[in-house]
């Protein structure tokens, strides 16, 4: 809502504005300011600059396969490649090829490492850049890794104390966890 300090009405405390309601839209940044503003680090802004004009031309596509590789989702453009033949990468939920051409506002779902990366295109690039530059290309709606599971110390024996007892052995595998082990073993033995 406009008050009367943007319409000029109150004599002169709107600012330098000739009380023509021009102040008003002074105060109100552009798109373009607004998102410069967004960009804190100047090095950042000139890598987006570069990915911009490597690019495809108008007419021109990306390829898939190049395209998670180059917002580093994968490490290679091959493992990319054969992520695509092996059907962990789909587009808008169908199986693709690699050479198949993305567009902005395409849901990419990745499988890669036990985790399934959801993203949806954003910017397209060619050229690999850097992880600031990367993450403004796609919008992440990927679920949360899963929680890395606590790991027991394994039970550090001291140098040179030869092999474990039968019941050092146990009370290792108790405190990894693995007591069922033991009593698995156990059982099997008594079966005969």
């Amino acid at each position: 809502m406009a008050s009367e300090h943007d319409e000029g009405g109150n004599g002169g405390t709107a600012g330098p504005g000739t009380g023509d309601g021009s102040t008003a839209a002074s105060h109100t940044p552009d798109p373009a300011t607004a998102a410069a503003s967004r960009t804190p680090d100047p090095k950042t802004a000139a890598a987006i600059a570069a990915a911009e004009a490597a690019g495809p031309q108008s007419g021109e596509n990306v390829r898939v396969d190049s395209w998670i590789w180059a917002v580093r989702l994968i490490k290679t453009r091959s493992l990319g490649a054969t992520a695509c033949r092996g059907g962990h990468v789909r587009v808008n939920g169908e199986r693709v090829k690699p050479a198949y051409s993305l567009r902005v506002g395409d849901e990419v779902r990745l499988r890669h490492e036990g985790r399934e990366r959801v993203v949806v295109v954003k910017r397209l690039i060619r050229k690999r850049v850097g992880a600031p530059v990367a993450v403004q290309c796609y919008v992440d709606n990927s679920p949360p890794p899963p929680p890395r599971e606590a790991v027991a110390p394994a039970g550090i024996r001291d140098r040179g104390a030869g092999r474990p007892t039968k019941r050092d052995r146990r009370e290792l595998e108790r405190l990894r966890g693995l007591e069922n082990l033991s009593r698995a073993r156990r059982d099997a033995k008594a079966k005969p």
